[in-house]
């Protein structure tokens, strides 16, 4: 993922609210949001390394992963996909999770990663160094820098959400797919400078990244309540913002309804 905002246990209805925007090369393979039959994930699949950028369980569990955008840093290491991969087919909660990824941490390839349980929710990342560190309930957001990093479009993500927490329509996920289709640029003076470039920091500022060779892949938004129970909702794009396809998928938890 390169863009997520999510309320957790703040709404009265979802525990875990996430809006997100996966942005890749259009080459780079990759299969549709699904139930996996080799393991207790739901999630779309990253059909090149094997992981997934975004998922949830049956459990209630969820997790999602970013890289980190410094072209100064080599993408070396054990590919971050499978951080997420590994976190919900594991038995590990959270907090068991955190603890023991601290120890490898540095082993992967630059990434920021969430992770969600029935309980908790952990924030880790290996750049500049390993940390980790618990979520408090709230409206927070994610991109390709640190946590809580404020670039114009994480904020704006941000507020997007928490207006449509506060229109108190928990069922209707249109306004935040529609904040996940922004394509306004952000001001030159409100840009972040990792490396890059003001032509490509420009282009990149828009929540949607429309282009013929990289662009945003997949938006997807998860809600998970309190109850246990949960829907994921994915819409994909092909080269140029082409639209191709949604899927839509329930599933129970493992708390009473």
């Amino acid at each position: 993922m390169c863009l997520i905002a999510f309320a957790w246990n703040t709404h009265p209805r979802w525990r875990l609210l996430l809006a997100g925007n996966r942005d890749e090369f259009h080459a780079r393979p990759s299969a549709a949001l699904a139930k996996w039959s080799d393991a207790p994930i739901i999630g779309g699949r990253d059909l090149e390394a094997g992981g997934t950028w975004l998922g949830v369980t049956d459990a209630g569990r969820c997790c999602v992963v970013t890289n980190v955008r410094d072209p100064r840093d080599p993408q070396l290491g054990v590919s971050r996909g499978l951080l997420a991969t590994d976190y919900l087919a594991g038995s590990a909660d959270a907090a068991t999770h955190a603890r023991q990824l601290l120890a490898k941490a540095a082993a992967y390839r630059p990434f920021n990663l969430l992770t969600f349980d029935t309980a908790d929710a952990f924030y880790l990342g290996n750049r500049p160094e390993p940390r980790a560190q618990a979520v408090t309930s709230g409206v927070h957001g994610l991109s390709n820098a640190d946590f809580n990093t404020p670039w114009p479009k994480t904020r704006a993500l941000m507020q997007h959400l928490q207006h449509w927490i506060d229109a108190d329509d928990d069922a209707d996920f249109a306004p935040l797919f529609a904040a996940l289709a922004d394509e306004q640029v952000a001001p030159d003076e409100q840009l972040p400078d990792t490396g890059i470039g003001l032509e490509r920091e420009r282009w990149l500022s828009a929540a949607f990244i429309r282009g013929p060779d990289y662009g945003t892949r997949a938006s997807t938004v998860v809600a998970i309540g309190h109850d246990g129970h949960g829907v994921i909702v994915e819409r994909r794009f092909g080269p140029n913002g082409r639209f191709a396809g949604e899927t839509m998928l329930r599933f129970a938890g493992s708390l009473p309804a």
